[in-house]
């Protein structure tokens, strides 16, 4: 299948793209010319999920870029700007299936810098300029023929922090550039609980109250409510990497002895009413997403011992909840709850993470999807990860003969995204997939 040329569809009669107060050609780049083919590979076909159709398994990954208003008192605080349009933008019309938001705070104080995405300025009958900046990049996004995603989201103990390419300097964001040191929080609160890494510590947290905890559950559903408004065609709950939602799931950083803390049901309490009460106010076709550290990598820590931790067979458990509160992909990471973490230097141990969770769910019976996400880079690696997860028998069975199984049924990449905006035209070259271009860019692909 692999080919030396990029194959490209030809162009239907150009229609101009609707929603946008410009022409621009309407177009599906990225989309494979016959996605039903025999030898269309999974990683080129449509995934359905609820009423959304991804063209392809390829989903950008969210990136926090640090690049918003930190001023309180400027309207634009949080916004997304041009330069979230153009970033985001450019790799919906190079083709990628789906673009997540980076993590976009439901609180203020949920950023974990001053400069971060937020979403959390409601007033009935207005538009903020979060709604508007929002709006616009989901606009471009849906002109380009992709699908748009935004990834909700609290810091909690990690917050109030300055951008990385500042971290040099300082890490921790005080009042002199916008940051909250009063205001950081998390389910324990304390010295105890200060987030540290690489010998640097962050701000001490405080304890959240049990009406503080039920208080950002609802901002949770009015800001997933206000992305529904601005047009976003799925929503994340981001509950990975030792941000707030991780904290409350994980004994390591959850030492509340209130209805949110204690047992598996405690803890994952917090989450459950997100999901459930984000699915209160979106549409029923609306697919959710969650994103979870599938472990801790604290196995063979002392804490764990001590307190227990958040490892696979807590995520195993957790599978069983996700069909009754709505949720229907999970995004597999890892890590980011405690320093002494110990990740294994193998590059595809996230993968292997998702596919043991992914077999755990069918073999329940359950129909949750799977992304994998972690140091994917390659055309090949990518398609054999979800080669076979779709409804097609033959490719079924082609993996079954073949001694594997899918691993995931979408795959999840950054940083390569970063270095290379192309990939999905790269990828379909290198499978030897005819797709659609962007129109704009398609005499560079004859």
């Amino acid at each position: 299948m692999a080919s030396t040329d990029l194959k490209t569809a030809p162009s239907p009669a150009v229609l101009p793209a609707q929603g946008i107060p410009y022409f621009t050609p309407a177009a599906n780049p990225g989309a494979a010319a016959n996605p039903i083919a025999k030898d269309t590979p999974t990683l080129f076909r449509p995934l359905q999920i609820r009423d959304v159709t991804l063209k392809n398994r390829v989903i950008v990954s969210p990136m926090c870029m640090y690049s918003t208003v930190s001023d309180p008192s400027s309207p634009f605080i949080g916004a997304l700007t041009d330069f979230h349009l153009a970033h985001l933008g450019h790799l919906a019309l190079k083709g990628a299936g789906l673009v997540i938001i980076e993590a976009t705070a439901v609180q203020p104080n949920g950023r974990i810098s001053p400069n971060d995405s937020g979403l959390w300025q409601w007033q009935e009958g207005t538009e903020s300029e979060q709604f508007k900046g929002l709006k616009r990049v989901v606009d471009f996004v849906h002109a380009q023929g992709g699908k748009i995603g935004i990834q909700l989201a609290h810091a909690g103990r990690k917050a109030s922090t300055v951008a990385p390419w500042l971290a040099m300097e300082k890490v921790k964001a005080d009042e002199s550039v916008f940051g909250w040191p009063e205001d950081v929080v998390g389910p324990s609160g304390g010295e105890e609980n200060i987030w540290a890494e690489g010998g640097v510590s962050y701000w001490a947290p405080r304890e959240l109250s049990t009406e503080e905890v039920e208080e950002i559950v609802r901002a949770f559903a009015r800001s997933a409510e206000l992305a529904v408004k601005a047009g976003v065609d799925i929503i994340e709950i981001h509950g990975a990497h030792g941000y707030l939602v991780n904290e409350f799931l994980s004994p390591v950083t959850n030492r509340r002895t209130d209805k949110y803390g204690g047992s598996f049901e405690n803890r994952t309490r917090f989450l459950r009413e997100i999901a459930l009460a984000i699915r209160d106010v979106v549409p029923e076709g609306l697919p959710l997403f969650l994103r979870i550290s599938a472990t801790e990598w604290l196995e063979e820590h002392p804490i764990a011992a001590e307190r227990g931790t958040w490892d696979i067979n807590s995520s195993v458990e957790l599978l069983k909840y996700l069909p009754e509160i709505g949720v229907d992909f999970l995004d597999v990471s890892s890590g980011g709850n405690h320093k002494d973490q110990k990740i294994p230097t193998f590059t595809d141990c996230q993968i292997n993470l998702a596919g043991q969770l992914r077999k755990e769910i069918r073999a329940a019976g359950a129909k949750t999807l799977v992304g994998a996400v972690g140091l994917i880079t390659q055309a090949d690696a990518a398609s054999e990860i979800v080669q076979g997860a779709d409804e097609d028998e033959a490719h079924r069975a082609e993996s079954m003969l073949a001694g594997s199984e899918p691993k995931a049924d979408a795959v999840l990449m950054a940083r390569q995204f970063l270095r290379e905006a192309d990939w999905v035209v790269n990828a379909a070259k290198k499978l030897g997939v005819q797709i659609s271009p962007p129109l704009q860019f398609g005499r560079a692909y004859l």
